[in-house]
């Protein structure tokens, strides 16, 4: 069961790294990267091929998720394959898309 954080002593610093992790969802290419590995790993020339992207563009978008853990890398071979960093970030995207699609229905 997820037990909610104790929200009433939250520090300054804590508040300002909160803040800067919602700056990640705050771009459309990052959101759309983030929606496709919803439905699992995947490499950088079919999440670029899904989206129809270059893939420098979107190997410059998972370096910005890398580096925030929004998202990891898992290499096979030659070949790199991006998922999820954890289950918190597609909840994270599916509670703001659902309050997106409530308010549109309101």
């Amino acid at each position: 069961m997820h037990k909610e954080p104790n929200t009433q002593n939250i520090s300054l610093d804590t508040l300002f790294e909160l803040s800067e992790f919602f700056k990640f969802f705050g771009d459309t290419t990052r959101i759309r990267v983030i929606h496709l590995l919803l439905s699992g790993e995947m490499s950088v020339s079919a999440i670029a091929e899904k989206l129809n992207l270059e893939q420098s563009v979107v190997s410059h978008q998972l370096r910005i998720l890398r580096t925030a853990n929004l998202v990891k890398p898992t290499r096979d071979g030659r070949k790199i394959y991006y998922s999820l960093d954890d289950e918190h970030i597609g909840e994270i995207f599916n509670t703001g898309l659902a309050h997106i699609l409530h308010k549109k229905r309101v």
